[in-house]
């Protein structure tokens, strides 16, 4: 039996904040391995364009390649619709039936868990990892009122505050300033060769 930790998101792009805190959740809690799971349609972002999952899943497997504990998985490019943290969760405990799971979440996510679809059933399918950086206030009440009992189901780690964001990645490309030192280089290599980000 593995200790399988399960990070997902758009990765729109991925950036070293991403690889800084699977790698430190990973130590901390003894994780056998971290399976980068590419978002399809997120749902709180149907609204806001999203660069194609075929670019998303490539910079990716970029951006992990050289460390073997990290594997990607295609597991929502596959599904239809929204991408659900729920569905996709009984899909690995399906396909990993010996293995236990842990979800590594941010705090931020942590703190709007309640708004989740099925949002009560998440952490009886896999023990939560909250990423929390230095200084971050974390606020439990909304999630402690979930109708599923959380303590005891969660565990805090401290992860580091590398300073961007993917939000702030495309930002930087658009307007033409370096993203060296933000991403791995072979995902800037990816970036400026599919033009990606321009204005």
């Amino acid at each position: 039996m593995s200790r399988l930790g399960v990070m997902g998101g758009t990765y729109d792009p991925p950036h070293y904040g991403h690889l800084a805190a699977a790698s430190d959740v990973m130590h901390a809690l003894g994780l056998d391995s971290v399976l980068w799971v590419v978002s399809g349609r997120p749902p709180h972002k149907l609204h806001l364009p999203v660069t194609p999952a075929n670019h998303r899943l490539e910079m990716v497997e970029r951006a992990i390649h050289g460390n073997p504990r990290f594997q990607v998985s295609t597991i929502e490019l596959e599904r239809r619709g929204p991408s659900y943290t729920v569905e996709t969760l009984r899909r690995l405990r399906d396909s990993h039936p010996g293995d236990s799971l842990y979800f590594l979440m941010g705090s931020d996510e942590f703190a709007a868990l309640h708004t989740w679809h099925e949002a009560e059933l998440i952490p009886k399918l896999a023990h939560l990892a909250v990423m929390l950086r230095a200084g971050t206030q974390l606020d439990t009440t909304r999630v402690e009122s979930l109708s599923v009992e959380v303590s005891g189901r969660y565990t805090l780690v401290l992860v580091p505050e590398v300073g961007t964001s993917s939000s702030e990645v495309r930002r930087r490309v658009r307007d033409g300033m370096p993203i060296r030192y933000l991403v791995p280089d072979n995902v800037a290599a990816y970036i400026e060769r599919e033009q990606l980000y321009k204005a």
